[in-house]
C-alpha cells in the first residue's frame, strides 16, 4: 500500500483527512521537525511525502526516490537538479495563496498611499498653527505597474482596478525600466529564478518615478534591499511595503527583518502574507490533488529545475 507521510501540521479538515486517506496508508506529524535528522526519519519508508519547509530544506538533498508536495507556491529553497538526479520529483501549489498575498498587498498599497501609518493611533494634533492633515496621493487616477502577471500578479491587478487605478503590468521580454518609469506605485510579484536573480537593484530602482512607491512578496534574492533603502534615503522612494519572502514564516529575529524594521519608512511583516484560512484550505486541496494525481500516474504541478 502506499505511504504518504505529512511531514508537519497542514490544518486538513476531516473532509480533506478522509480523502487523503482514501489514496494511502497516512502517517501525520503535527509538530515541526527541529531539524533536518529529524525530518528524514519521519519519511524514512515514505512513497510520498506531503511536505512543509521545516526539515525539507536541510534534508532534500538526501532524500532518493520519493514524490513530494507541499502546499505552498515558492520552492526556490530547494535545488531541483539535485532532486531530478536522485529521483525525485516535486510538486508546489500554484494559486493557492493568490487572495491572501494580493489582499496584503492592497493593504500596503493603500496604508502607504493614503499615509494611514502616520494618522493610525495618533496623539499628536495635526492643527497645530492652524493646519491640516497633509493631503495624500490616494489610489484612485494613479498608476500602478505590477512586475509579474501570475496568479497574484492578475489578482493585485484585479483589485487595483476595482479602486480605480490606472495598471499595467511588466512581464518577460518587456523593458524593466521602461515598465516602471512613470508608476506611483510599483508592486513585485516575480517568481524565483535565474533571469530574476537581483533585477531589482540599483538601476530599477532609479528608473522608478521620484516619490513613488514600491511593495513586494517576493524572496530575498530578486531584490536589492540594500539599493531599496539608498533609493529611499535619497528621495526616489518615498516609502516601501515589503513581506520578507525569503525568511522563515514568523521569524522577527531574522537579520533582513530587523534590517527592514528598522527603517521608518518601510512597512515590514515577517513573511506573513499568504497565512489566511483560504490559503490553508486551497493549498492543502491542491496538495491532495498532487497526491491522487501522482498516484493515477499523471503528475500535476511538477516544478521543473
Amino acid at each position: 500500500m502506499t505511504k504518504i507521510v505529512v511531514t508537519n501540521n497542514q490544518d486538513f479538515s476531516v473532509e480533506q483527512k478522509e480523502r487523503l486517506e482514501s489514496l494511502g496508508e497516512v502517517t501525520y506529524y503535527d509538530t515541526l521537525p527541529k531539524d533536518g535528522a529529524e525530518y528524514l526519519d519521519r519519511v524514512k519508508d515514505a512513497h510520498i511525502i506531503c511536505s512543509g519547509t521545516a526539515g525539507l530544506q536541510e534534508a532534500y538533498q538526501q532524500l532518493k526516490d520519493v514524490y513530494i508536495t507541499v502546499a505552498f507556491v515558492s520552492v526556490a529553497f530547494v535545488d531541483v537538479n539535485v532532486l531530478e538526479k536522485n529521483n525525485v520529483t516535486i510538486s508546489n501549489a500554484p494559486g493557492a495563496n493568490r487572495h491572501a498575498v494580493s489582499e496584503w498587498i492592497m493593504a500596503m498599497v493603500t496604508l502607504l498611499m493614503r499615509n494611514l501609518p502616520d494618522a493610525i493611533n495618533r496623539e499628536e494634533t495635526y492643527r497645530k498653527d492652524g493646519s491640516l492633515p497633509p493631503i495624500t496621493p490616494g489610489l484612485a487616477g494613479n498608476k500602478i505597474t505590477v512586475l509579474g502577471q501570475g496568479n497574484v500578479g492578475r489578482r493585485v491587478g484585479e483589485l487595483a482596478e476595482a479602486y480605480g487605478m490606472q495598471v499595467s503590468f511588466f512581464k518577460r521580454g518587456d523593458d524593466l525600466n521602461i515598465s516602471v518609469k512613470n508608476a506611483d506605485v510599483v508592486v513585485d510579484t516575480l517568481s524565483s529564478n535565474t533571469t530574476t536573480y537581483r533585477i531589482l537593484g540599483t538601476n530599477f530602482f532609479n528608473s522608478m518615478k521620484q516619490g513613488s512607491y514600491f511593495v513586494t512578496v517576493t524572496r530575498g534574492e530578486i531584490v536589492d534591499e540594500d539599493a531599496m533603502l539608498e533609493a529611499l534615503d535619497s528621495g526616489r522612494l518615498k516609502g516601501v511595503a515589503s513581506d520578507c519572502g525569503g525568511i522563515l514564516v514568523g521569524d522577527t529575529e531574522d537579520p533582513l527583518y530587523k534590517k527592514l524594521l528598522a527603517h521608518p519608512k518601510v512597512l515590514v511583516t515577517p513573511h506573513i502574507s499568504y497565512n489566511s484560512e483560504l490559503s490553508r484550505q486551497m493549498g492543502a486541496d491542491i496538495m491532495i490533488d498532487n497526491v491522487e494525481a501522482y498516484i493515477n500516474g499523471k503528475p500535476q504541478n511538477l516544478v521543473k529545475g
